[in-house]
């Protein structure tokens, strides 16, 4: 992360602590003047919700060109890596179940903590009220709607599939499955173009990427305004429920996290290599600190191609491809953080995600964490095509924007950790002499 970003990181952190701060004041002052309380609701419906969603909606914007142009980009680049064939193999399996196991855990410990159902009814149907009541009514639709294999096809292949994810007001974005699927296979197919047809193809995908990641640029500069105007703005019409409820998301995600990198990932090394898990983390403290940090995978990757060689002593040819390829697609952190941010706001809502809901949420927060842009802000748009694909509101990620930079912080650490782990396993795999135990 850049200076700029960092800078820009800690204003939107400090702009976090003056709306709790503003919300919290005036509920304390409209509780001995009533007035006031009123007051400011209505100024935070005239004024900061209406500016909050201008943010909001730029995010928006980005959602479909965005997912569609990673993810097609994504799949049709791995044909590259075919001819590496174990390495590669072993390298993308390790990858995907890393992932699969985090978001795994993330969705355990949701449905344990439940931090979004601490809200009263009260509070739950003023949210409902406030967001156009569009979880009220994904519940009727749902109640409506048996789940049938016919509609399983429906929900990810319908008959008209721009209508599908274009959407309507109701909608609001439409449905992003359709377009996810659309994206893996138009990327599969690419495929199978001669080299310099599928070049100019991931080009093209390159180009849509990079101009809506500029776009992200222009909203996350509102962010330090627009999330103490949306904090407030929940604060004084929920009251301190919110609050309460989005420290123990905070908390659950930073313990969960921590769980899979020194429990999982410990359990890995002793199954699958020789090295002792303390002696390895001992090594690998100057990665997490700079991941910490940074909160950049591609900032850190110099000092873990440093730390793999040297005290690790990962083969060179491992290391220089699992650690950069890690770098933009073993995103386990981030895949966690997505499943439980979904989760988390369906739980606000009132919105229900029975176990088959929660296991294609499973697989939805993998593809997407590998298609999330390496910028600060980079999995928001994905997170809410995710919303959007549950029927959950989509504005409901405005309630853990002000939290986003220490999670942001905890699931990178935890992206480049579980980056070193599968280099270590895939370096003990590899032919070769015995590598030695760091320390």
């Amino acid at each position: 992360m850049s200076d700029v970003d960092t800078r820009l990181a800690n204003r939107i952190l400090l702009g976090l602590g003056v709306g709790v701060a503003a919300g919290g004041l005036t509920l304390l002052a409209g509780a001995a003047f009533p007035p006031l309380l009123a007051g400011a609701r209505e100024l935070a419906r005239l004024v900061l919700e209406p500016f909050g969603q201008v943010f909001l909606r730029l995010l928006f914007f980005v959602v479909i060109p965005l997912v569609f142009a990673s993810l097609a980009s994504g799949v049709a680049q791995l044909e590259r890596l075919a001819h590496l064939g174990p390495l590669a193999l072993r390298t993308f399996t390790l990858f995907l179940l890393n992932m699969g196991i985090a978001v795994a855990l993330g969705l355990v410990m949701m449905n344990l903590l439940e931090p979004g159902a601490t809200l009263e009814p009260e509070a739950q149907s003023s949210l409902a009220a406030q967001y156009g009541q569009q979880a009220q009514a994904t519940l009727e639709r749902r109640a409506d709607q048996p789940v049938t294999p016919m509609s399983v096809v429906e929900m990810f292949m319908p008959r008209n599939l721009f209508g599908a994810f274009v959407g309507n007001d109701r909608d609001r974005l439409g449905d992003a499955l359709p377009l996810i699927v659309f994206a893996i296979l138009v990327g599969a197919a690419a495929v199978g173009l001669q080299p310099d047809e599928r070049e100019r193809l991931r080009s093209g995908l390159q180009l849509v990427s990079d101009l809506m990641t500029r776009i992200v640029h222009y909203a996350l500069l509102l962010a330090p305004f627009a999330v103490p105007a949306m904090i407030y703005s929940v604060i004084v019409r929920i009251g301190w429920d919110i609050v309460v409820a989005l420290g123990a998301f905070v908390l659950g995600c930073l313990v969960v996290m921590a769980l899979h990198l020194f429990g999982t990932m410990s359990l890995w090394l002793r199954l699958f290599t020789r090295r002792r898990p303390r002696e390895f983390w001992r090594a690998l403290r100057p990665v997490l600190v700079t991941a910490f940090s940074t909160s950049s995978s591609a900032a850190t990757l110099p000092t873990a191609l440093a730390v793999a060689r040297a005290p690790l002593g990962l083969r060179p040819t491992v290391s220089g491809f699992v650690l950069p390829l890690g770098a933009t697609m073993n995103m386990a952190g981030t895949a966690l953080y997505e499943g439980c941010v979904v989760l988390f706001v369906a739980q606000i809502f009132g919105v229900g995600l029975g176990f088959g809901q929660q296991l294609t949420l499973l697989l939805l927060a993998v593809i997407s964490a590998i298609a999330v842009a390496g910028i600060p802000g980079g999995s928001l748009p994905l997170i809410a095509g995710l919303l959007v694909a549950f029927g959950i509101p989509p504005e409901g990620i405005g309630i853990i924007l002000g939290v986003d930079r220490l999670l942001d912080m905890a699931r990178t650490t935890v992206n480049v950790g579980a980056d070193l782990v599968t280099a270590a396993i895939v370096d003990q795999r590899a032919n070769g002499p015995e590598p030695a135990a760091p320390g």
